[in-house]
């Protein structure tokens, strides 16, 4: 169990594994405002040790002996009543928490995508330990979610979160659509002003937003989920085609994270580019901005809204997090964990109900479009809006094909992916079936 220390002044020492920007920010945080933590505390605080990859680098600002190569000898020493993890990826960080775990530390990190694999592990070991594992700033930055979905929402039954939780993708896809800048040059934009890495894979492809989304519907649906039971989709096949035909119908392209009770026994967690309409509040978050939209029974529609990415506000969420499991550990206590009790499936992709936005070039002659109509109809999906333009993007009739956007009702997955495979074979139709998903209608 948690090691209690008795003398109301001795400093709580504290390890920080990382100092990449967000790391160096939070010691520069500890060290700088160590009598204003004292004061919101009621115990000092004291920075212990730092692990690095590479001790040669210079880290202006921070003393040099606090630093180390060797973090599990650091966390071994069992001096660390809080370890602060900032290293991310999978390992060594699982290894090193549950050490610290053990250890009898609580635990601050930003490392989602740990959790959305291996948070069962890790909470289970910190709840037998005694001790904390707080995780603000590994869903949105700055942005305070994880404790509202925890605490301030726990007595309220959630039925649906929904939000833009990637900065880097947001960034491309309001560049694209502001300025219709092509994907490829918004994203060499977004690593010059440090939105994105070198490699974007995690961003682009959905990944990161992903892992958000498993901890957010783990919070908000009580039922654990994980990172790979999320439906995963990212934006690299956006083209200003896209962007172009949402604004046609009042709409902008987002790439959300969604979380929605289905049923009693369902959960749909997803993560895709989605259309949105101009009036949804999410429509208008811009740059690397991020947003939360939570819907609940009792409390209704929640909006939560900030920077979702930077060294400033993710070290602001981690060391909100160190002070309240700083109070915890001073008062001998722990806060609460995660209250996973149901165990609600996700459901398959196929299962899930949205409305549609399909493009498509067909032969511009009599009859064609009640030809599609049927072949939607067939597959039980009904269309609410038809819009027909000249395939040439001159405005002049080629005489040959034409464009049909398409808004549908709400329709499954399945329904639609067999409309679009009779689609894909029908003569009528010359080009591949485009299609996006359509949210807040």
């Amino acid at each position: 169990m948690m090691r209690v220390r008795q003398d109301g002044d001795e400093p709580l020492k504290v390890v920080l594994l990382g100092s990449g920007t967000v790391g160096t920010q939070v010691a520069r945080l500890i060290l700088e405002h160590g009598d204003d933590f004292a004061a919101r505390i009621g115990r000092p605080l004291e920075l212990i040790g730092i692990a690095v990859r590479d001790l040669s680098r210079q880290r202006p600002g921070l003393p040099a002996g606090l630093f180390t190569d060797d973090p599990q000898g650091l966390i071994d020493r069992g001096e660390a009543d809080i370890v602060i993890e900032l290293i991310g990826g999978i390992d060594p960080a699982r290894q090193l928490i549950l050490s610290a775990i053990e250890h009898g530390a609580s635990v601050v990190t930003a490392n989602k995508a740990l959790l959305a694999a291996h948070g069962e592990e890790i909470f289970d070991a910190a709840e037998l330990a005694g001790v904390d594992v707080y995780y603000e700033a590994a869903v949105a930055g700055a942005i305070p979610i994880i404790r509202p979905l925890r605490e301030s929402l726990v007595g309220d039954s959630i039925r649906h979160v929904m939000g833009i939780v990637n900065g880097t993708t947001n960034y491309i896809l309001d560049k694209m659509t502001t300025e219709q800048t092509d994907y490829e040059a918004a994203l060499v934009q977004a690593q010059d002003l440090g939105y994105a890495e070198a490699d974007p894979t995690a961003d682009v492809e959905g990944y990161d937003a992903a892992a958000k989304a498993a901890l957010l519907a783990s919070l908000a649906f009580h039922t654990r989920v994980n990172g790979d039971e999320v439906h995963t989709e990212g934006i690299t096949r956006i083209v200003q085609d896209d962007i172009r035909a949402a604004r046609d119908v009042g709409c902008v392209v987002k790439l959300v994270a969604i979380a929605k009770q289905l049923d009693d026994d369902q959960i749909s967690v997803r993560v895709h580019p989605t259309l949105i309409p101009l009036g949804h509040p999410l429509a208008a978050v811009g740059g690397a901005y991020n947003a939360i939209f939570v819907e609940a029974d009792a409390a209704g529609r929640l909006m939560f809204l900030g920077p979702g990415a930077g060294g400033a506000p993710t070290a602001s969420a981690v060391t909100g997090d160190l002070v309240t499991v700083a109070r915890n550990r001073a008062r001998g206590v722990a806060g609460p964990n995660q209250t996973i009790y149901n165990e609600l499936r996700v459901a398959d992709m196929g299962a899930v109900q949205t409305r549609y936005f399909l493009r498509l070039r067909v032969v511009d002659e009599p009859g064609v479009l009640a030809t599609i109509a049927a072949i939607l109809a067939h597959h039980k999906i009904s269309v609410q809006t038809v819009l027909q333009t000249p395939a040439d993007s001159s405005g002049v009739r080629d005489g040959a094909s034409a464009e049909l956007s398409l808004m549908t009702h709400m329709a499954t997955e399945s329904d639609l992916l067999a409309c679009l495979s009779e689609l894909k074979a029908n003569p009528k139709v010359r080009s591949e079936v485009r299609f996006l998903r359509v949210e807040g209608m």
